[in-house]
């Protein structure tokens, strides 16, 4: 059978982020996260989950490294808490929670496996958000760059690749929509919160450059939607445009051009954020790689908005439609028309109903299905002249997903949360044959 293979060099592995596995959170003096403070709210995540405990990777690490290997995984993107290193947000450090990291990384290269370091993934210190009203606040920005330099200088000399942030575009839609922290609906603060995450993004990839002993592999990890429109009419497609301006583009632009999508900003008028001199050439510093998530798209209406699901497509348990071919798309918008440099899938894959079937199988043919797709649509790309270097499956585990709380399964392994039992699923034992072969049956 004809193989898809992939270049000898291609990097695969998973990912995940701290507030989601970690639990521990107020351990050896971690301070809370505008997620602590958020989940402790009645009524803001499903059944009342909390992530205080979650996947208990904070303990379970070596037995999770070691489950890592045993999958083949040759890279693991995961975050760093900034409450956890700096639980004012600043100074002084807490070095308990810096060797947590400092063991993590030791045991990642013991096994083999490249750890890729995400610096910021929504878990911002709530001292922060007290007394800067969080990004808001430009002086947050300041403090992130603070943060970055103290991680750099300790875990510098090991890793190599860093990641300034995961999708920044949710620090700006957590003020225009509902579901995230602080729980504000604001859109005046949305925007300006989205200009002080970009800054802070440019002032971590100085603090990086400055502070790692090893030359850093520096880069920001955005998601991606394709926004098409419903129809072919002028109406429809002008809306496509200012939905992915708005958004997206918002992001995009600054740091691959300095600036903000034209039309996006003459159509916010009195909600422009306001810029400092100097801004918008740290947000356009030059990078080593750019970091793709990509999950689905979106149809849009000039009448209706965002339109739900369309006939004779499938979809997951959040909605999401399954539409890998979403993935060339947006590689297409990253490689060609940005030109940001060597791409890392930073995160793809899909949350499905997960259940331990007998003999403690877990059936999930779907993921597989969806993940194939979604490869054959990278290994495209590469052929076409794409500069993709590798994937990471979202997510390793089972987790706690944001307000979803544990209702949602997105892992190629499945967490009994009431055991913390790790059974690998079907995908699992699928994706461990396409990293040892480097690719898959056509």
């Amino acid at each position: 059978m004809a193989m898809i293979k992939f270049p000898k060099d291609f990097l695969w592995g998973s990912a995940t982020a701290a507030h989601q596995i970690e639990g521990a959170w107020d351990k050896d003096g971690k301070s809370p996260s505008i997620w602590d403070t958020y989940e402790a709210q009645a009524g803001r995540i499903k059944n009342g989950d909390t992530a205080r405990v979650a996947c208990d990777h904070y303990h379970l690490w070596r037995e999770d490294v070691a489950m890592m290997k045993d999958l083949g995984m040759q890279a693991y993107r995961f975050s760093v808490a900034w409450p956890r290193i700096l639980p004012s947000g600043r100074f002084p450090v807490n070095e308990p929670g810096l060797d947590f990291y400092d063991r993590l990384v030791d045991a990642l290269l013991e096994a083999g496996i490249r750890p890729f370091v995400t610096l910021y993934h929504w878990d911002l210190p709530q001292r922060l958000m007290d007394k800067y009203g969080g990004w808001v606040g430009r002086d947050t920005a300041y403090c992130f760059s603070d943060f970055v330099a103290v991680v750099a200088a300790r875990l510098g000399d090991r890793v190599t690749d860093w990641i300034t942030h995961n999708e920044p575009g949710v620090a700006m839609e957590a003020y225009l929509e509902e579901g995230m922290p602080p729980g504000i609906l604001d859109k005046k603060s949305a925007y300006q919160v989205a200009h002080h995450v970009l800054l802070s993004h440019g002032l971590a990839v100085d603090a990086l450059r400055a502070n790692c002993k090893k030359t850093p592999n520096v880069g920001i990890t955005h998601d991606l939607w394709p926004v098409h429109p419903a129809t072919d009419s002028d109406e429809d497609r002008e809306a496509a445009q200012m939905r992915w301006d708005l958004r997206w583009a918002w992001y995009m632009d600054p740091i691959a051009h300095g600036k903000y999508p034209e039309k996006a900003w003459e159509a916010l008028g009195e909600f422009q954020p306001k810029v400092e001199p100097g801004d918008m050439q740290c947000m356009a510093r030059e990078l080593d790689f750019f970091g793709l998530n990509y999950y689905s798209r979106i149809v849009m209406s000039a009448e209706d908005g965002e339109l739900g699901p369309q006939p004779g497509r499938e979809y997951s348990n959040l909605n999401w439609e399954l539409y890998p071919e979403g993935m060339y798309e947006v590689l297409d918008v990253v490689c060609n028309k940005y030109k940001l440099g060597p791409v890392y899938i930073t995160e793809n894959g899909a949350s499905f109903d997960d259940e331990i079937g007998p003999e403690g199988f877990v059936p999930d043919d779907k993921r597989i299905g969806y993940i194939k797709g979604c490869l054959e649509q990278i290994h495209k790309a590469i052929s076409d002249g794409m500069d993709v270097r590798g994937y990471l499956v979202w997510s390793l585990m089972d987790n706690f997903e944001w307000s979803f709380g544990f209702s949602k399964r997105f892992g190629v392994v499945h967490v009994d949360y009431a055991t913390q039992k790790r059974t690998p699923k079907a995908s699992a034992k699928w994706y461990q044959k396409v990293i040892k072969q480097n690719g898959f049956p056509a």
